[in-house]
């Protein structure tokens, strides 16, 4: 798998999960809050949608951007603090439904990803093969 598809597979975590929060942020509301979170307002699901926007928008970027071995690896360190939102807000002060791991389940395939592809970079800006 080439660096360049690595990216696109990283773009497409965003693009599903944004994607359902942008135009289904009420069902991604009823099945990723616990019942005391889901308010009847119209600003949480307006608010849902803004993030499912920006997660596309975050596709976007790392669908048409050039990625090198450090951007790899400077993406994936990144995500690490992720583990901890989801840790945080899944066990130790419960906001999300069991469904709201599949944040975290993004998470780890991006993770995985960016290591696949800074190794694969990486062997490729110094000419050799893996």
């Amino acid at each position: 798998m080439t660096p360049r598809r690595i990216q696109f597979f990283i773009a497409l975590v965003f693009f599903i999960l944004g994607g359902w929060a942008a135009f289904f942020p009420q069902h991604v509301i009823d099945t990723t809050l616990l019942p005391e979170y889901r308010e009847d307002g119209r600003i949480l699901p307006f608010v849902v949608a803004c993030f499912g926007a920006q997660a596309l928008l975050s596709g976007l970027f790392a669908a048409f951007s050039r990625f090198s071995s450090l951007t790899f690896l400077v993406y994936g360190i990144a995500l690490v603090p992720f583990f901890g939102f989801n840790y945080y807000f899944t066990v130790h002060d419960p906001v999300f439904t069991s469904m709201g791991l599949l944040d975290a389940v993004g998470n780890v395939i991006m993770l995985a990803l960016c290591y696949v592809g800074w190794k694969k970079s990486k062997a490729a800006e110094t000419g050799a093969d893996l």
